[in-house]
């Protein structure tokens, strides 16, 4: 009966334990997140400008065909 309590108190316990994951954690991150790079920035940033234009386009087309009706 001790083991069925005792080990997963023990997982939970060194799953809380953030040394051992820490370096894991942040190599991973740096995979998945490379630092941003200048051009990455201007490409992501022109990519957001064209879709907000083109949403604000359809939204007056939108109202537009609204009001005449």
């Amino acid at each position: 009966m001790m083991l069925y309590l005792s080990f997963p108190v023990t997982m939970f316990w060194i799953s809380n334990q953030a040394e051992y994951f820490e370096e894991y954690v942040i190599k991973r991150k740096r995979e998945i997140f490379p630092p941003n790079e200048a051009q990455n920035r201007k490409e992501l940033e022109d990519f957001k400008e064209r879709i907000r234009v083109r949403r604000e386009r359809k939204l007056l087309k939108d109202i537009s065909v609204e009001t005449e009706n």
